[in-house]
């Protein structure tokens, strides 16, 4: 069986993508990659955040449906998104740009043994920063090179995905024996899985809380988290061990952008495995990723509706120079 290589992305929903836009671009120094649509809704956004140059294992995405009511953090929900940073000393970096720009922020703490910062957005959707200084395992990706943050210093893909839920017992069984993670460490109700090579990019935290109710999902919440495949071949050997646990799965889905299969593996808690490629270069320059309205080619033919249906949002980066502060 071909094993998981990683965590692919993390999407989640927004109250707005133009704020969205403005705090993954202004504030934490990620490249937009790809500004497009819902493949199933196609009147609501989906932009992909991401490294230089959209990288697997590096990018958060962001729905925006409209109308949707603001989410309740709880149990059972994907709780929080993990972003690399190269070492201890690039928090003290954050610690002062959040102060600066008066983003909500918990200060340096520890856990598992890594340095970590967690935060919030403007719609509460729960983020931290964790320090690759020591890390070994999957490689991370390549810092947004025009970008307003230092190199040295800037996001470099994803870490560990929390997840919190009301039954440990049957979530670990899950992971062991269906997903194939191994348990590693544990500090009190938290629990570290990983899988493949290990280390901060292949990595989910399990917390085990059945105090809080149970999470809804709205804006500020995470919609779903996905994991590295090669290719299609590995998918199908997914679509086969999922339904032979019983799980229900979508089957293939193509993405354009990469090749998905998803399950629903707990109450409230969708995956999804991705291939690798094909990436998102192909349809536009390095030098103007996401500055134009990337579409598949199945919804080519409906441009005109559905540039009717999504408001213009001005996302041009490559006529602005950054001073990286």
């Amino acid at each position: 069986m071909n094993h998981l290589k990683g965590i692919h992305h993390v999407t989640a929903i927004t109250s707005s993508a133009e704020e969205n836009y403005k705090f993954f671009t202004y504030v934490l120094g990620m490249r937009l990659v790809k500004k497009t649509v819902n493949q199933d809704d196609i009147q609501t956004y989906h932009l992909f955040f991401a490294d230089d140059k959209g990288s697997a294992g590096t990018d958060m995405t962001f729905f925006d449906f409209p109308n949707i009511p603001k989410g309740v953090h709880g149990t059972n929900e994907i709780s929080k998104t993990s972003f690399r940073v190269p070492t201890d000393a690039a928090l003290d970096y954050w610690v002062k740009r959040f102060d600066r720009l008066n983003v909500k922020h918990t200060g340096i703490q520890e856990q598992f043994g890594k340095k970590t910062l967690s935060f919030v957005d403007f719609d509460d959707q729960q983020y931290q920063l964790i320090s690759d200084e020591n890390n070994t395992g999957v490689a991370s990706g390549t810092p947004w090179q025009d970008g307003p943050i230092p190199l040295e210093y800037a996001i470099t893909g994803l870490g560990p995905v929390f997840i919190r839920v009301a039954n440990f017992k049957y979530f670990k069984e899950m992971l062991e024996k269906v997903m194939l993670f191994t348990e590693i460490a544990e500090e009190e109700d938290f629990h570290l899985f990983e899988v493949g090579e290990g280390g901060n990019g292949a990595q989910i935290v399990v917390e085990f809380n059945a105090v809080l109710p149970v999470a809804r999902q709205g804006f500020g919440t995470v919609h779903h988290a996905a994991f590295r495949v090669d290719d299609r071949a590995v998918l199908d050997e997914w679509t086969e061990r999922f339904e032979s646990f019983g799980f229900n799965t979508s089957g293939y889905v193509d993405r354009h952008f990469f090749e998905s299969l998803y399950a629903r593996v707990a109450p409230q808690i969708l995956f999804e495995l991705a291939t690798d490629g094909p990436g998102f270069m192909g349809d536009e320059p390095y030098e103007t990723l996401g500055e134009k309205l990337s579409l598949p080619p199945f919804l080519e033919p409906k441009r005109a509706q559905i540039e009717e249906l999504v408001r213009p949002i001005d996302t041009v980066r490559s006529t602005i120079t950054f001073d990286k502060e």
